[in-house]
């Protein structure tokens, strides 16, 4: 089998989300090679590999250096791990997902190579000083470019001649789990109806504000918050009798939470974190048949605004989960009908055979070779603008820049 290199700036045992679902598929047809960011580690440098599912490695740098990410001083230590990846001879697929490890690429020959924009990480918290000028770098020299949903689209494709949009898609038979509704989690069997539910990483794009002020105006609404905590301190959640923090669960798990929720929940903050997201969670939520109320993320207010209540005030996400809470029968059929003619429309099988024939299919333009080739090295760039090194090659781009990055650890979509 061919093999697959994938940098990814998440942890494979973290939120089982878009780089989990494409690769346990693509691994039907690639030998799967997955690079997390390196783990600070005392002593001797070492790569720690296991197989996480079949034909799929995950590859986890443990290194003596406290930069985070993939992190300029990381390189050298990163590029003498990563040497033996492929066999002598073999040309990889490429594929990304974090730009700032693009240096890497170096060691490769690469056949292909894949930018995957699942996110637009320049917009996150504590976002690496140098991501923007990578992505140009990745940008200009991948063959193809994957997004996350229709707004990173529009984004990305005046940016690349070969840009698609593949967005957040559904495990279907996995969440349809959920219309069962006696399988709810025993752990919160102890929490009374009705129950509003929210299950994702709860960090800077999460309405902490929106949750306090729903709890605080309706108090018999018990509000369950599944996910782990990340780049919030945990004083600043709101806190009441009728909020409940589950903390980090398995995506098995899920289902489980869902049967025993009345209303689902996507209470996004508007800020330049969530302008680009597109929630995996809005079709879950829809798999599992039930209604759900979101603020306005244009990624589910165009698409799903017919299905998804959407309300930009907390007065008027009140509004909308009462609605949703007092539907009729009738209402609620029609509701979930609509959903299933969603639903069946898209699948990750579907986006994973779409994008392999992509692979497939695309000619390698062959734009990675000034990288193995550089024509200029870090000792000519006594005069280079730091701000202004998108043309160079990439190892020019580490050098000119400099130190200073963060790394996007347990960055993740909603």
């Amino acid at each position: 089998m061919p093999t697959l290199i994938v940098f990814c700036h998440l942890r494979w045992d973290f939120v089982f989300q878009r780089p989990q679902h494409l690769m346990t598929r693509l691994a039907e047809h690639y030998r799967i090679v997955l690079v997390e960011e390196p783990i600070y580690h005392e002593g001797q440098a070492h790569l720690k590999q296991r197989e996480v599912a079949p034909n799929i490695t995950v590859c986890q740098p443990h290194t003596a250096i406290h930069a985070p990410g993939f992190h300029d001083d990381q390189l050298p230590t990163l590029q003498t791990l990563l040497a033996d990846l492929v066999p002598a001879g073999e040309k990889p697929v490429v594929w990304f997902y974090t730009p700032m490890a693009l240096p890497l690429l170096q060691a490769f020959e690469p056949s292909l190579v894949i930018y995957d924009c699942m996110d637009e990480l320049a917009a996150f918290k504590n976002a690496p000083k140098q991501l923007l000028q990578r992505e140009s770098a990745l940008l200009n020299i991948a063959d193809l470019c994957f997004t996350g949903g229709p707004s990173l689209y529009e984004s990305k494709r005046e940016r690349h001649a070969n840009a698609h949009c593949f967005s957040s898609s559904v495990d279907a038979r996995h969440f349809q789990q959920a219309q069962d509704r006696g399988n709810s989690h025993p752990d919160q069997a102890h929490v009374a109806r009705p129950r509003l539910g929210f299950y994702g990483v709860i960090d800077e794009r999460f309405d902490t504000e929106l949750i306090r002020q729903v709890a605080a105006a309706r108090p018999e609404w018990q509000i369950v918050l599944v996910g782990p905590v990340v780049k919030i301190d945990p004083k600043d959640l709101p806190q009441a009798a009728n909020i409940h923090y589950m903390g980090q669960r398995t995506y098995d798990e899920l289902p489980q939470f869902l049967a025993g929720w009345d209303v689902c929940l996507l209470p996004f903050a508007l800020n330049e974190s969530t302008k680009f997201i597109s929630p995996t969670k809005v079709l879950e939520y829809m798999a599992a048949e039930l209604p759900s109320v979101s603020t306005p993320i244009t990624d589910v207010k165009v698409p799903y605004g017919d299905v998804v209540a959407i309300a930009d005030t907390p007065e008027k996400f009140i509004a909308a989960c009462e609605r949703m809470l007092a539907m009729n029968d009738e209402q609620t059929a029609a509701l979930k009908d609509r959903m299933r003619q969603i639903v069946a429309n898209t699948s990750w099988d579907k986006t994973a055979q779409k994008m392999h024939h992509l692979i497939q299919t695309t000619a390698p333009g062959n734009r990675a070779e000034h990288l193995l080739h550089p024509s200029q090295d870090s000792t000519d760039l006594a005069g280079v603008d730091a701000d202004n090194v998108d043309a160079l090659p990439i190892a020019a781009v580490a050098a000119a820049r400099g130190a200073g990055t963060d790394g996007m650890a347990q960055q993740a979509a909603g």
